[in-house]
């Protein structure tokens, strides 16, 4: 009989970087590697513009490239977590865009107009699924 084990990054690559993030920052890790994609991309991009990272970089390979997160020295997630599963999409409208923290962080959305921060959803007037909450 052979047990078969299921890896959270196969199924789902987002709640696969919210982990390593987290787990780097509890570690006292300067930076981040990871298989690359535009979603990942993207919600890099919103951290960084955000001011939860310091940078990121992409190095293409002959797959699917890596990303390369530069975290800040002091740190400044406190927590990152999944909404949206594969098993269970969770979307909103422009106007129910949630507040997170009072206002402290952030919600990063998948909208038509791509990776935004709720912050800008909500200047921009979109919603989208929810895929995680940063503060």
């Amino acid at each position: 009989m052979s047990i078969k084990f299921s890896i959270m990054g196969m199924t789902d690559p987002i709640a696969d970087m919210f982990t390593r993030i987290r787990n780097a920052i509890q570690a006292g890790h300067k930076e981040i590697e990871m298989p690359g994609s535009k979603i990942k991309l993207g919600i890099a991009d919103v951290l960084k513009r955000e001011g939860y990272i310091k940078d990121y970089e992409f190095t293409p390979d002959n797959k699917q490239g890596i990303i390369k997160i530069y975290l800040k020295p002091v740190p400044v997630i406190q927590e990152i977590h999944r909404v949206s599963k594969p098993g269970r999409r969770t979307y909103v409208e422009s106007t129910k865009i949630p507040i997170v923290r009072d206002g402290i962080g952030i919600a990063i959305l998948s909208t038509p107009r791509g990776i935004l921060s709720s912050r800008e959803a909500k200047f921009s007037n979109v919603g989208g699924e929810i895929l995680g909450y940063v503060w």
